[in-house]
């Protein structure tokens, strides 16, 4: 959940700031450069792709559940990224590479974020408590999203269930997220 926070969280502050510079300032993101972070995010995704193709592959990513404590009771089933030998505390730690996936994410969309302003007078004054609502309720779909499928699995299935899931599922998103990359890079 943490992480689907994160990422959400970074790409609502990055179009909100966005619609607060072109309501407020005038400002509107080149073409060039919106193009640019649509390849860019292509390429994150296509790294991220064969990053979750690589861990799966060599055994470096494991799912396990437990809680405070170590109580798996009241605990949440997670992935890690390394070998199932041993298993540091500090890997429970939160981490800001969810906030910042999402705000680099979101810089492709600035653009079209920014052209929904209005240019008259008039309708300025509503333009940006109305674009940031729909950030907002942007910013929530994406939660939703990415948690739905998480926690239907954990209050659905069991532990070996999600597990043989879970991996399964990882392989179909690493080989998607390589194939949506290759597709924005290229058109």
């Amino acid at each position: 959940m943490r992480t689907a926070v994160g990422f959400a969280a970074g790409h609502a502050m990055v179009l909100a700031v966005g619609a607060l510079a072109a309501v407020t300032l005038g400002l509107l993101v080149p073409a060039v450069i919106s193009s640019g972070a649509e390849r860019v995010g292509g390429g994150m995704l296509v790294a991220m792709g064969v990053f979750g193709v690589w861990s799966l592959a060599s055994g470096r990513s494991y799912g396990h559940i437990h809680g405070p404590s170590g109580d798996s009771a009241a605990g949440r089933w997670h992935l890690h990224l390394a070998r199932a030998s041993g298993h540091p505390a500090h890997t429970h730690g939160g981490s800001v590479v969810p906030l910042v996936i999402g705000a680099l994410f979101a810089v492709s969309s600035l653009r079209a974020v920014m052209l929904l302003q209005p240019f008259s007078p008039s309708a300025q004054a509503l333009a940006l408590p109305s674009l940031l609502v729909l950030i907002a309720l942007f910013g929530v779909g994406i939660l939703i999203s990415m948690s739905l499928f998480g926690v239907l699995l954990a209050r659905v299935l069991s532990l070996r269930t999600v597990n043989a899931v879970g991996r399964g599922a990882a392989a179909i998103v690493s080989a998607a997220s390589i194939g949506l990359g290759l597709y924005w890079m290229v058109s």
